[in-house]
């Protein structure tokens, strides 16, 4: 007689099963049989059940032969018991803010997806050990773990977010449509349409205060791509200069030489590249140009043509004096 009557009870029975499964290589028809309260041929309407969910359980006869979960060529739904998830959700907080080019991206969107099923009863347990976890050396600035997620949970849900952020001398509290969260190699950004400015803006995360989701959905408007617009104000717009550069090397070449943060590199065939860069001072832009050790051309602004042939003339000149 099955104690788990009904479809409740089988539903139950067979997410209790797929738990087993995940916990340990193998298991013998009778185990599970012992462990679920029913008999082997319960069992093994249940082994199918989950086969027909796309689950590749697999069974062998013999001595250490039994019941064993398969990789598959799709990844189903995982199950996770509350110390799993504890531990899990924990590990993604600590992730979003790793240095392992796109683990941070990756690993808030898991977490996004997480939270959306964790149950209330456990997230007072993932904020307090997450507020235990430290890291050394560099990476990206600290951003408390809940402004992430409610930024997150408010571009998943698409629903309007409002917090403070500096302006000036004072902070002042902006209303926006949350799009995209972006990661760079030293900070997290919020892409998103600022409501009182009527236009697309990028804040960075670890600057707002009073972080709050509200209630009112929001049409997703046509977006610009979120990395680019976000990149080119981190490397260019918020700067005083803005120059660009035809740089006689790959792409790629030049993008391991110069952080993501500092200038923007878009491709000019196979052997060329175009370089967006910002400073407080064109000289500064121009020496790091020089830097590089590539041949170059100023594409833009005019003027920077004047500040290389004043540069030029200053470094010929310390070299005649050392002559």
């Amino acid at each position: 007689m099955d104690p788990m009557g009904g479809e409740r009870g089988t539903t139950e029975r067979v997410l209790t099963l797929l738990g087993l499964l995940q916990q340990r290589q193998v298991w013998t028809g009778p185990e599970l049989a012992d462990r679920l309260g029913v008999t082997p041929r319960t069992v093994r309407r249940d082994v199918e059940r989950l086969r027909t969910l796309g689950y590749p359980v697999h069974a062998s006869q013999g001595v250490g032969g039994g019941y064993q979960l398969g990789p598959g060529q799709h990844l189903p739904p995982l199950l996770l018991d509350d110390e799993e998830a504890i531990a899990t959700a924990v590990s993604l907080l600590a992730g979003a803010g790793g240095e392992v080019a796109g683990a941070g991206e990756a690993a808030l969107r898991a977490l996004t997806k997480l939270d959306q099923v964790l149950p209330l009863r456990l997230r007072h347990d993932v904020r307090a050990l997450a507020g235990s976890v430290e890291s050394f050396g560099g990476g990206r600035t600290p951003v408390d773990p809940d402004v992430l997620m409610t930024l997150a949970r408010a571009c998943r849900d698409q629903v309007e977010a409002g917090f403070g952020y500096p302006s000036g001398n004072e902070v002042r509290r902006r209303r926006v449509e949350p799009y995209r969260l972006v990661a760079s190699d030293r900070r997290w950004y919020l892409f998103a349409y600022d409501l009182d400015r009527d236009d697309w803006r990028s804040f960075r995360a670890d600057r707002m205060t009073e972080v709050a989701a509200r209630t009112w959905h929001f049409r997703p408007r046509p977006a610009p791509d979120a990395a680019t617009h976000v990149q080119e104000g981190v490397a260019s717009r918020v700067y005083q200069h803005q120059a660009r550069f035809l740089v006689h090397a790959p792409a790629d070449t030049v993008r391991a030489q110069v952080p993501a943060s500092a200038a923007v590199v878009r491709p000019r065939g196979s052997k060329r590249c175009e370089v967006l860069s910002g400073a407080g001072s064109l000289d500064y832009v121009l020496m790091h140009m020089v830097l590089l050790g590539h041949d170059f051309e100023v594409l833009d602004p005019p003027e920077l043509v004047g500040r290389c042939r004043a540069l030029a003339e200053r470094l010929l000149s310390a070299a005649a004096a050392a002559e």
